[in-house]
């Protein structure tokens, strides 16, 4: 069944690195939230992932983002912190995964 909240993302800004955040992705993903976004700057992802993994939603149910740091957007630095951010979060592949404030 699709509700609104499939269309909808769960942001996960200000949200620090610990239980506030474990238990308000978890919350959300329970109340139907299919879209979890995070930042590398945000520094949290883990705190995402514990989140995710406290519901009985299939992962692949979920649309997980994460963005770049601007710090990290030579080729070589993408690809590696996109590869820390992919197993910080816990996850196969990351769905979408784009630049934080880019600059131009």
């Amino acid at each position: 069944m699709t509700t609104a909240f499939d269309r909808l993302g769960y942001g996960t800004y200000k949200l620090a690195d610990g239980e506030e955040c474990v238990s308000g992705v978890a919350h959300a993903i329970e109340t139907g939230y299919r879209h979890v976004d995070t930042a590398q700057g945000y520094e949290n992802e883990a705190s995402v992932s514990a989140g995710i993994d406290d519901t009985d939603v299939d992962r692949e149910d979920l649309f997980v983002a994460t963005k770049l740091s601007t710090d990290n957007l030579s080729y070589d630095d993408a690809t590696a912190t996109a590869r820390v951010s992919r197993d910080r979060l816990g996850v196969d592949s990351i769905d979408l995964l784009y630049v934080h404030w880019p600059i131009n």
